[in-house]
């Protein structure tokens, strides 16, 4: 006998961590089948742009920290590389060697957090996830002995970064380089062999790889659908053109697939962190000549970048004076949302958080 239902619509969020930030989704469901998601945005509104107007150039560096605060020194490098090519400004070789160090530990800690918070939407009781914190925990410490700060770092600046790495930072690193190859390998052993996360991730929320490329979706997700594009290979800034390293991908474009490329590209990030400390050379790690008031000629320019959750990009505009005239931020954890109701349509209640957890947004950069 075929029953008949009515379809009930629920509001999930805002809140926090459920949601991973203050998001909201109208959701309709047959029972606990879904068949309608409607995304709600602002309640976290910061206005980031309009308030890098009135700031310097300089200054600016902390605003981009706040926007994705689980990768900020991506989110540095990525602003400060159009500040660079706006003023026309030339970087110091160890300046660029240290933000690209710091921006492949970012990467690795961006990509911890998503995987244990993964583990932790499909009602594990938190192991995983503190397994996965302990690793960050280290790389935090390593960006305190850089910069004095662990989350927020404001590390980057035009020409390099404010200051030079410490003697006893580049001994806790190579302690952390030699631990974390077999700490990913024993998270994915526990993890990927898992009866229960293969039932609850495969072949749930599959997205079309010709979808995500005409939404804009950039990153894991994109990669995840095997499709290949890595701004580090593509279209290459700082020295990324000097170093080897492999773009992992999958083909399944479902949760699992996403899960599983973070945990090879994690392993890059390695590698290209080893290549980084046999490349650097002692020196000055940002040119004297560029002033703390920066003052780029007339003009606009764009840099994106491959930060963990895909293309990063600032658009600036320049009327001559210290401040930006306009600011605009091309934000992957927004772009990753456009496909969010076809990932969860046809779907169930109990597969809705760890589908959303799967595409690792963070709502300080969407709600910027």
């Amino acid at each position: 006998m075929t029953l008949q239902t009515e379809p009930i619509s629920i509001n999930f969020g805002p809140q926090h961590p459920s949601t991973h930030g203050v998001f909201r989704m109208r959701v309709t469901f047959d029972g606990e089948l879904i068949v309608d998601v409607e995304p709600v945005f602002g309640y976290l509104h910061r206005g980031s742009e309009k308030l890098a107007e009135e700031r310097t150039y300089t200054q600016v560096v902390t605003l981009t920290d706040r926007m994705d605060y689980v990768a900020s020194m991506t989110n540095n490098q990525a602003y400060i590389l159009s500040v660079e090519k706006l003023a026309g400004i030339v970087p110091e070789p160890r300046g660029v060697w240290l933000r690209m160090i710091a921006a492949e530990l970012q990467r690795i800690a961006s990509h911890l957090v998503a995987t244990g918070f993964l583990i932790q939407d499909l009602g594990a009781l938190g192991t995983p996830l503190m397994y996965a914190m302990r690793e960050r925990e280290k790389i935090l410490d390593l960006f305190e002995m850089m910069c004095g700060a662990r989350i927020t770092n404001s590390y980057l600046r035009p020409g390099g970064v404010f200051a030079d790495a410490p003697d006893y930072f580049w001994q806790a690193l190579r302690q952390f380089m030699d631990d974390i190859p077999g700490q990913v390998d024993e998270m994915e052993e526990l993890l990927g062999s898992s009866e229960i996360i293969l039932q609850r991730t495969k072949s749930v929320a599959v997205l079309k790889p010709g979808d995500m490329v005409n939404a804009g979706i950039t990153g894991p997700m994109l990669r995840a659908g095997g499709v290949d594009w890595d701004l580090r290979h593509r279209n290459s800034y700082d020295y990324y053109d000097r170093v080897q390293f492999d773009r992992p991908l999958h083909h399944a474009s479902d949760n699992f697939a996403r899960y599983w490329v973070r945990i090879q590209e994690m392993r890059e990030s390695i590698k290209i962190v080893e290549q980084c400390i046999k490349a650097i050379e002692p020196g000055p790690v940002r040119p004297k000549s560029v002033p703390f008031l920066v003052r780029p000629p007339k003009g606009d320019s764009y840099v994106g970048i491959e930060c963990p959750k895909g293309e990063l990009g600032f658009y600036l505009v320049s009327d001559g004076g210290v401040s930006p005239y306009r600011c605009h931020v091309r934000a992957p954890s927004l772009m990753n949302l456009t496909l969010l109701k076809e990932m969860l349509v046809g779907t169930y209640m109990a597969d809705m958080f760890v589908s959303f957890g799967s595409t690792d947004i963070n709502m300080g950069e969407v709600d910027r």
